[in-house]
């Protein structure tokens, strides 16, 4: 077993009591390559911020387990390398699944985990959720479950529909789970498209679309209810137009993708909600930076010629989200 102390990681307890405390949240930005990992890392220590390395699912069987395990052990030493002495890196499990997963992520080094039983009966997300808890206190490891249901698709996640979470469910639910911190459903969602056209109304100067609001009513009801709990958004990225329009520009096709506008997102990181996930976001990010390299060199085939705009690209989203939405700069000195 490994435990994620002897890799330098941390856990999520006192990140997010001082993240409530403050009225920030804490980046959690998805990753499955190195550059991701450098870029985010890179954008941490330059903002001194601390930041949650999330793996999902699919990014362990893409890019192996034992891999990403040492890529985060790598970031903590490559952290203190860019001069930050006390690196705060979570490496947590983004959507776990079953009990298995989490307990494969803890037994691996993870130092948070999330169990994501919001798709199933209410009894059977309290026990699994319960069960994991269980088994990652004994380990020191931090949890975080879900209870509502965010729509859209991002990896093996997917949903139709969204379901808020109710208010009066969650006293209940994180009494008997035990669970750190709960991710709730007022409205965000997976992926690049967020909302159907249907949804949104259109900007009669530029012809985008915008989304409707969050249901910070949800919100502000569950704070009463759960007063300094710390709450989670998922399917918060922005879906930035820049990016899309570069991306459309050089041979992609990505009509009428929309994201949570970061007004939204910055009311949200001064409440309760202490992690707010960013995946989307930097996939568009990095995707927008080699389709513009590709189309202009059209000549070059080095992967480091076309991966290194790509890396400062989301290099450049993360310090914008860190400093400009979330709040979480200069927190981690």
């Amino acid at each position: 077993m490994v435990n994620y102390k002897d890799l330098g990681l941390v856990n999520t307890k006192e990140m997010f009591a001082k993240a409530v405390k403050g009225g920030y949240a804490i980046p959690a930005f998805n990753f499955n390559t190195m550059e991701q990992m450098q870029a985010i890392i890179q954008a941490a220590v330059e903002t001194k911020s601390p930041v949650i390395m999330q793996v999902s699912k699919g990014a362990r069987n893409y890019a192996n387990g034992t891999i990403l395990r040492y890529m985060a052990q790598g970031a903590v030493e490559y952290a203190k390398e860019l001069g930050m002495a006390n690196p705060q890196i979570v490496l947590h499990l983004d959507h776990g699944d079953t009990f298995e997963l989490c307990k494969d992520c803890i037994d691996n080094g993870f130092s948070s985990v999330m169990i994501d039983g919001s798709s199933k009966p209410y009894e059977e997300n309290i026990a699994l959720t319960k069960q994991v808890v269980e088994y990652a206190h004994a380990h020191g490891v931090t949890v975080e479950a879900e209870l509502g249901v965010l729509a859209g698709v991002e990896d093996e996640v997917q949903a139709e529909e969204s379901h808020y979470t109710k208010p009066e469910e969650v006293i209940d639910f994180a009494t008997r789970t035990g669970c750190d911190s709960l991710a709730i459903s007022i409205g965000t969602s997976h992926g690049a498209y967020k909302f159907k056209p249907e949804q949104c109304t259109r900007d009669p100067k530029t012809g985008k679309l915008v989304p409707p609001p969050l249901a910070f009513d949800v919100l502000h009801a569950i704070e009463k209810k759960l007063p300094g709990f710390p709450i989670v958004l998922h399917g918060s990225s922005s879906v930035p137009q820049d990016e899309v329009d570069t991306i459309n520009a050089h041979g992609g096709k990505l009509p009428d993708a929309v994201g949570i506008p970061e007004e939204q997102l910055r009311e949200a990181s001064k409440s309760a909600v202490c992690k707010i996930n960013i995946d989307s976001d930097s996939r568009l990010a990095m995707t927008a930076a080699i389709r513009k390299y590709f189309d202009e060199n059209p000549s070059h085939f080095d992967p480091r010629q076309y991966l290194k705009p790509a890396r400062e690209n989301m290099k450049k989203m993360y310090i914008h989200k860190i400093v400009n939405v979330l709040g979480s700069d200069g927190k981690a000195e």
